[in-house]
């Protein structure tokens, strides 16, 4: 046995320094397979001897040393250029952050190309029929590795209800919406093929098996099973020093801690996966990344995809109008001095120090439209595939990182507790040429964006003005948003009210909800409405149905509508009746409230309504 030991500490090419710091890894190599071997060397000629320093005698915790060894494979293979990159990089990134380097020295900002759209005017319309059309194009991809903690939710954010009206949970609005392209996409393709939409899902460990639950529970929300692909996020290694020493977990001396690498991480599965290349082979020209709850992201992706296509833009930043220093990024074109060119996104803290320091004195200020020239980045990405398999296949999905850690004081030598680097998504261009077509789509704010991402709490406290992000106000949103459509459609719809939900104020607008199968674009839900239609802010609509019509409708109360896929359904005359009521719930009331109405701060109680079901084929017609 000792001259195995011998043998594979020669293999192991550790010099005297080495083998005499990780002298407990020398008692232990006949423990491990020759694999293990080779990473045990990677591990000790970058430094990382000291996570051997703990390691009992052999015969004692052996299974654990070898699970050490699992781990650090498993990190090895989920890193581009595995864990002798990670830590290289972590190093360089670690000493440009003592060194306080500025990622933007030598670029100067400036406004970037793109498209400002306002709904429902004939440019709008145009692109959006653009968009419909090249729908049976794309594929989607759901960046959803985070549970709901931040939300005050134990769930998944995916299981999480975009609204109580009807109950509809991110997910299955976010699917519905996709088929809902799909459909209207095949019928404007008359003697092509119905081609089904792909969707991905990037999960993480914390929520792969919960989304799988989810999916599996609720039949794919209507999706066959094939279309939807999961890609796990793996998590990367944290850092205790400014070496870039990897951490032991706190809670088992035989485990590296490891923390989440940022949703950037998509490409590199996507890469790896060999999807795109499927994709590519089918015919499909774009990729589509949206986030885990905007529950109004789906109607301005027609118009957008249409700006793509129209463009022939390679990457489109879907965006919203940004007020100057408003807490959220700005799309930026950065040119460097040798020549280099980007667009991307700055986030607002470094943006209006940046431009102070380039030559605009004010910084981040609002033209005369009252809004910011940068626009606001809502991590929404549009990418022209075949530019996009070019540009991963030279990177492998790898984007460039960034590292935060929180020193102990100015001299920044000790860290506050371990760090990791990061990626983001919307860091992609950060690589691509100069000759690569980047711009963005600025939407409406009301339209397109509307994240839960805080809790009751912490929203309360946000100064007013500002957007809470939180269930209850993505709740309204949703409302306001159909509210102000079907009123761009000619309907009159009652003025808001405001009310505060949990410190929040918010305006309570009709709550008109409709599946996406009833109206994807405006241009059909403008075809279904007629005549002279109101609803009072009182009101309650649900459309479930593809071919229901509003024809004179005046509804004050509630009017639930229901219709099979075969069903045309023509409703119109007055509705009026009690309807529902909306009542304030304490979010501190964990004993009687679950807690996704807790996170929103009122119930519905549903006192009174008009239900129309129609589950046979045919025609029908509703006038009281």
């Amino acid at each position: 046995m000792a001259s195995t030991l011998e043998d594979d500490l020669s293999n192991l090419d550790i010099d005297a320094d080495l083998a005499s710091s990780a002298p407990n890894l020398r008692k232990n190599l006949h423990l491990l397979s020759p694999h293990q071997v080779a990473l045990a060397k990677m591990m000790v000629n970058m430094g990382q001897g000291h996570l051997f320093e703990h390691w009992a005698a052999p015969g004692i915790d052996d299974e654990e040393k070898k699970a050490l060894f699992d781990q650090v494979a498993k990190l090895n293979l989920s890193y581009p250029g595995g864990l002798a990159s990670y830590i290289k990089n972590a190093r360089e990134l670690l000493a440009d952050s003592k060194e306080g380097k500025n990622p933007f020295d030598g670029f100067t900002p400036s406004v970037p190309t793109g498209e400002v759209l306002t709904f429902g005017d004939d440019n709008f319309l145009k692109f959006e029929e653009a968009g419909v059309r090249e729908a049976k194009n794309a594929a989607f991809v759901l960046v959803a590795g985070g549970l709901g903690e931040r939300l005050g939710y134990n769930g998944i954010k995916l299981a999480l209800p975009a609204e109580t009206t009807t109950g509809t949970c991110f997910l299955q609005l976010y699917i519905e919406s996709i088929l809902a392209l799909q459909d209207v996409s095949s019928r404007l393709s008359q003697g092509e093929c119905q081609r089904e939409i792909p969707l991905v899902i990037m999960t993480s460990d914390d929520t792969h098996s919960r989304t799988v639950e989810l999916l599996e529970y609720n039949s794919y929300f209507g999706m066959k099973p094939g279309q939807v692909k999961l890609l796990k996020q793996e998590k990367v290694a944290c850092l205790d020093d400014n070496d870039a020493r990897l951490a032991l977990d706190p809670q088992n001396k035989y485990r590296i801690q490891t923390k989440p690498h940022g949703h950037g991480d998509v490409h590199a599965l996507l890469y790896s996966s060999g999807l795109l290349n499927v994709w590519h082979g089918a015919g499909l020209k774009w990729v589509l990344f949206f986030q885990d709850t905007n529950g109004l992201l789906f109607k301005a992706i027609p118009a957008s995809l249409g700006v793509s296509a129209t463009k022939q833009y390679h990457v489109n930043s879907l965006a919203v109008p940004r007020k100057a220093k408003e807490a959220i990024g700005g799309i930026t074109r950065l040119t460097h001095i040798d020549g280099r060119t980007m667009v991307i996104n700055v986030e607002y803290n470094q943006l209006d120090p940046l431009l102070r320091a380039t030559g605009y004195p004010d910084g981040d200020v609002n033209s005369e439209t009252g809004f910011s020239p940068f626009p606001g980045n809502i991590n929404q990405l549009i990418l022209e595939l075949g530019s996009y398999i070019e540009e991963l296949t030279k990177t492998g999905g790898a984007i460039k990182e960034f590292v935060n850690p929180k020193y102990k004081d100015s001299s920044k030598t000790s860290f506050k507790s371990s760090t990791r680097l990061e990626c983001m998504m919307q860091d992609y261009p950060k690589t691509l040429p100069p000759s690569a077509r980047v711009g963005f789509t600025v939407m409406d704010t009301w339209l397109a964006y509307a994240p839960v991402k805080n809790n009751s709490e912490d929203a309360a406290k946000v100064p007013k003005g500002n957007p809470y992000h939180s269930a209850t106000s993505g709740e309204m949103a949703i409302y306001r948003a159909h509210s102000l459509i079907l009123r761009k459609a000619g309907v009159q719809v009652g003025e808001p009210v405001l009310e505060v939900f949990n410190g929040q104020e918010v305006e309570v607008w009709p709550r008109v909800t409709w599946n996406p199968r009833w109206g994807i674009t405006f241009a059909e839900i403008k075809n279904k409405v007629s005549g002279s239609c109101s609803i009072s802010q009182k009101s309650t609509l649900v459309i479930k149905g593809r071919n229901v019509f509003l024809e004179d409708l005046c509804l004050d109360g509630s009017l639930i509508l229901e219709c099979v896929e075969d069903a045309e359904v023509r409703v119109g005359g007055p509705v009026q009746n009690k309807g529902w009521i909306l009542e304030k719930v304490d979010y501190k009331d964990t004993s009687s409230v679950p807690e996704e109405t807790r996170i929103r701060g009122f119930r519905i109680n549903k006192v009174e309504q008009l239900e129309l079901k129609y589950n046979e084929p045919g025609q029908f017609c509703f006038k009281p």
